[in-house]
Order: C-alpha cells, then sequence, then structure tokens
C-alpha cells in the first residue's frame, strides 16, 4: 500500500506530508543529491496555505 494514497492531515503542507512520507518521491534523485522542491521549502518556507485544525468547539 502507497503511503501517498492517504490524505494529508489537517494543518500539513500537502508537499511536506507526500516528500516526508512517500519513499518513491525521492526515488529518482542520485546518492546525495538534493530534492529541489525539499531546497525551496527549507529557504522559502511552504508556498502553500496549510488549512488549520478544525476547531470541537463551533
Amino acid at each position: 500500500m502507497s503511503m501517498a494514497a492517504q490524505q494529508t492531515p489537517p494543518g500539513e503542507c500537502p508537499q511536506c506530508w507526500q516528500h516526508a512520507h512517500d519513499k518513491s518521491v525521492h526515488r529518482r534523485l542520485k546518492p546525495r543529491e538534493d530534492c529541489p522542491q525539499c531546497v525551496d521549502h527549507m529557504r522559502n518556507g511552504c508556498p502553500y496555505l496549510v488549512p488549520k485544525r478544525s476547531s470541537g468547539w463551533w
């Protein structure tokens, strides 16, 4: 079963979640090669508007 099939939990960046939990994303990289999308995230932050966790009181 692939981790990519899982939905991104609330409060998580979809790209960060996929890159952290789906090993196939980085398989095409050579040994010690950095993922360009991950490096961009580290330098510039997440480009996604991350949904906040739903509050249970309303």
